[in-house]
């Protein structure tokens, strides 16, 4: 029996949402819930045991204003033992000394909240100056790491591989 997903994400400009009702293709039909964040409280994650968590990086490393507006309820969620994923939209060619960086401030917010992280992502095939989303020996992003703005041929493969990875990850946690 697969459990349910819960997926939530702000968007702006709808790149965030598109990519994460891609990933919800990606796995079994109403396994994976999606929740916009501007519409549905954060504390509603509270509810799954298996969380997705979509942002976007905006200018100089700017967190999405949904995303901003609900920052402070982040470190209020009780996430002890629920499996965490993060994914993120960046533009690594116009803001690349901030590439990703929201993901980052995201996955440093909840790294102590108990939760199991999975979904790092290998950060082969982008080209950027620096990213607060690195993992602390540089090899991986925290979380998914889309261009829709440099590299958008890119995503559909990359989304189709993480989610793969995401369904080998999630059975390996239980």
């Amino acid at each position: 029996m697969t459990q349910k997903i819960g997926l939530f994400y702000g968007s702006t400009t709808c790149f965030t949402e598109i990519a994460a009702e891609k990933i919800q293709a990606q796995f079994a039909p109403d396994q994976v819930e999606l929740f916009n964040i501007k519409d549905t409280p954060l504390a509603h994650a509270e509810q799954f045991d298996r969380l997705i968590f979509g942002l976007s990086t905006w200018d100089f490393g700017e967190i999405q204003e949904d995303w901003e507006s609900h920052w402070d309820e982040i470190k209020d969620l009780d996430l002890t033992g629920k499996v965490v994923a993060l994914f993120g939209m960046g533009d690594q060619v116009g803001y690349t000394d901030w590439f990703q960086d929201a993901l980052g401030m995201l996955h440093d917010e909840i790294a102590a909240s108990g939760c199991i992280r999975i979904g790092f992502w290998p950060n082969q095939g982008y080209d950027f100056a620096a990213s607060k989303a690195l993992t602390a020996d540089g090899e991986f992003f925290v979380g998914l790491a889309l261009d829709e703005d440099s590299q958008y041929e890119l995503s559909e493969a990359r989304i189709q591989h993480w989610v793969e990875q995401l369904k080998q990850e999630l059975a390996e946690v239980g």
